[in-house]
């Protein structure tokens, strides 16, 4: 099965907050409402120093998913 790279979720307990999960690596949680990121892939501080590119594209790459997926349901 083909994941989608980023997916939207919420969670009926934690009403105000929406989730965007970023499926590759490294796969994360963001929660839009507060900008709180649970990292799922263990990486070294060195490792996300090399990385920070990748890392910061995702990250922003998931917001956008975010604002391109709210702008289909407001239409």
């Amino acid at each position: 099965m083909k994941l989608p790279e980023y997916l939207i979720a919420d969670n009926s307990e934690l009403q105000d907050d929406i989730f965007v999960l970023h499926t590759g690596f490294p796969r994360f949680i963001i929660n839009i409402a507060t900008d709180d990121i649970e990292w799922l892939d263990k990486f070294t501080e060195q490792d996300a120093k090399e990385n920070a590119d990748v890392i910061e594209a995702v990250v922003k790459g998931a917001y956008d998913f975010f604002d391109e997926e709210m702008k289909r349901y407001e239409t």
